[in-house]
């Protein structure tokens, strides 16, 4: 068996319930790759399952932070790593699943920030740049120094602020960075799975989650974490969903106008995932319309990886 599997894709492809199969029927135990699902109290939006979904895998890196804490490729790397190990160490498998693919790619190739290649001073600054003048100011900004980041990450001003800083510090651009780390050799024994759909099914998908998301209380969500006093610039508030109902709570927008930026955002965001995850080396890439049920796409999984062994 594999040292790590990955089962990737764009939001609302069906990672989560096809990676759960698939550790029932290999011994598993699920370690999220959501940048999201780290805080405690963001359930509905981040689609988190429910405890009785679960059934009895192990699942790792969800709920381990207030959503006032900050999250980063780094910490997510280091916890990783050592949940990687203690679950070989148990004799069971790996299953790193979910859709930031950064993490990901953080984690089987060994790649992220070192010394030298961050600065917080910078990044409060730009931050603040952020606050005074609009995220599109440094979106700009970084189309002009780094037109490959400003393509994977705009719109996603943690990302933008992270490009511009290392540019800043380093003089090089963090795209060619990142395809100088694609050449490196993975860390792990690891297979790469990706989870695809049609894309109009696929977006089909995504409004028809944001409206059962709406139904099941998301807003709510938002006003207790609203009500906590969490600022809407916290990187947890940077989540698809609950920027824009922290905007409606403000506002700005109307409930309506909220609602279908969510989906257009969210169906934004998942074009950029495939594209980041169809850039990646050795990704294997199943169409999960192909399959009649999770428990299918996990057996063809299996298979895939029985036969690599």
């Amino acid at each position: 068996m594999k040292e790590l599997v990955i089962v990737s894709g764009p939001t609302a492809a069906g990672k989560s319930s096809a990676a759960l199969e698939l550790a029932l029927r290999t011994g598993g135990e699920i370690i999220s790759a959501d940048s999201m699902q780290v805080y405690r109290g963001m359930d509905i939006g981040t689609a988190k399952l429910k405890k009785e979904e679960m059934k009895g895998v192990p699942h790792h890196m969800i709920d381990i932070l207030d959503p006032g804490e900050d999250f980063n490729v780094a910490l997510f790397k280091e916890n990783a790593d050592r949940l990687i190990r203690q679950i070989l160490d148990r004799k069971n498998v790996p299953i790193m699943t979910g859709g930031t693919g950064f993490y990901i790619r953080a984690v089987l190739y060994g790649a992220g920030f070192n010394e030298g290649e961050t600065d917080e001073g910078i990044r409060e600054r730009l931050e603040r740049t952020a606050g005074e003048k609009g995220i599109s100011f440094l979106e700009e900004q970084l189309k002009t120094e780094d037109p490959p980041s400003f393509e994977k990450y705009r719109g996603n001003l943690k990302r933008i602020v992270r490009a511009l800083e290392y540019k800043e510090l380093t003089g090089e651009r963090l795209s060619e960075k990142n395809e100088r780390e694609l050449n490196c050799r993975p860390v792990y024994d690891a297979i790469h799975f990706c989870l695809t759909l049609p894309r109009d099914v696929l977006y089909e998908r995504i409004n028809l989650r944001v409206d059962r998301m709406m139904e099941e209380g998301l807003l709510e969500e938002v006003e207790r974490l609203k009500a906590r006093g969490l600022p809407a610039d916290a990187t947890s508030m940077q989540a698809l969903g609950y920027r824009q109902l922290f905007d409606y709570l403000d506002g700005k927008v109307s409930l309506e106008d909220a609602v279908n930026r969510i989906k257009t955002e969210t169906r934004h965001f998942a074009k950029r995932q495939f594209t980041w995850f169809k850039a990646q080396k050795d990704v294997i890439f199943l169409d999960r319309s192909s399959f009649n049920s999770d428990i299918e796409a996990a057996e063809r999984m299996k298979e895939i990886i029985d036969e690599s062994c």
